[in-house]
């Protein structure tokens, strides 16, 4: 027997079933029902959806079920657990308590393209140009340079859809530690005033979800100190180096929210790793693997 209240009124109700439920409006084959410790939704005479005594909701279908959907403007105050369609990212993306990521794991947003940006053409011939990347892999024409012209600088996402170029070198003698925003769509900002030493031949990547690492490098002496970044592009004060001071290495991002900084020159080549937690953390060297070298590249694959 189910119980009811209409106002202050207990009302006793029959159980019902799917199909003769217990509460209906005028269409009597739709509506609630009740089972021991089971709640029930009926539409049509059958079963729509049932929650148990453990809480497990089960929807009896063989459609699909539709969820909230907006863009990245409209996310809720987020809750850990919250699922959602993302219109703007046009994935799926859950909010895992720090950030919200897509359903593979990677961030919601931050990989449907890309930007290369700076350089140089020649040895003191440094650019700020930079090429937009399509969610097919087509690479964009040059989209004339903003902000300071340099080179052996580094770059990676952060808040989940936007990306930040820092520091580098004209080539020269001169080192730099600003750096230069990216938004959503691809437009980079004029420079924002350096933080940290300055020093080129560095690494960055993206951890935590939505924030960014940047690390080692040289000033022309090789440093291993690091400068985190905020969810919101700000970039930290140095944090005292760990590990082996090296440049001219790489960096990027593993099991979801994690970093790996590896090889790069320290008097001679090296293959030594280090790891990055997802609270950005650096470990101590991990002894190398793999052939020494320098001047290489990395990037994340697989889900």
């Amino acid at each position: 027997m189910a119980t009811v209240f209409i106002g202050t009124t207990k009302v006793a109700l029959p159980d019902g079933t799917s199909a003769a439920p217990a509460i209906t409006g005028t269409d009597t084959d739709s509506g609630m029902f009740f089972g021991t410790n089971i709640v029930g939704l009926a539409t049509n005479g059958t079963s729509a959806v049932t929650v148990n005594p453990s809480l497990i909701t089960t929807f009896n279908s063989t459609g699909a079920l539709t969820l909230n959907i907006g863009t990245t403007a409209q996310r809720p105050t987020a809750t850990t657990g919250q699922l959602r369609f993302s219109s703007s990212n046009t994935n799926l993306e859950y909010y895992n308590g720090a950030a919200w990521l897509g359903v593979t794991g990677e961030r919601s947003g931050g990989t449907q393209k890309a930007i290369f940006g700076y350089g140089a053409i020649v040895i003191l011939t440094v650019q700020s140009m930079t090429n937009l990347v399509s969610n097919t892999g087509v690479v964009a024409a040059d989209v004339t340079g903003v902000g300071t012209a340099r080179y052996a600088l580094a770059a990676a996402g952060y808040g989940t859809d936007k990306a930040i170029f820092g520091y580098g070198s004209d080539g020269a003698s001169v080192y730099y530690s600003l750096t230069n925003l990216v938004s959503n769509t691809g437009v980079v900002a004029t420079n924002t005033t350096g933080v940290g030493t300055a020093r080129e031949a560095l690494a960055a990547a993206g951890y935590g979800g939505d924030k960014a690492i940047f690390g080692f490098g040289s000033t022309p002496t090789n440093v291993s100190l690091t400068n985190l970044v905020s969810n919101t592009g700000v970039v930290a004060t140095d944090t005292t180096g760990v590990g082996t001071a090296r440049e001219t290495l790489a960096a990027t991002g593993y099991s979801t929210d994690k970093v790996i900084f590896g090889y790069g020159y320290v008097a001679a080549v090296s293959s030594l790793t280090n790891l990055v937690s997802n609270v950005g953390v650096v470990a101590t060297d991990t002894t190398g693997v793999g052939t020494d070298r320098f001047y290489l590249a990395a990037a994340g694959y697989s889900t």
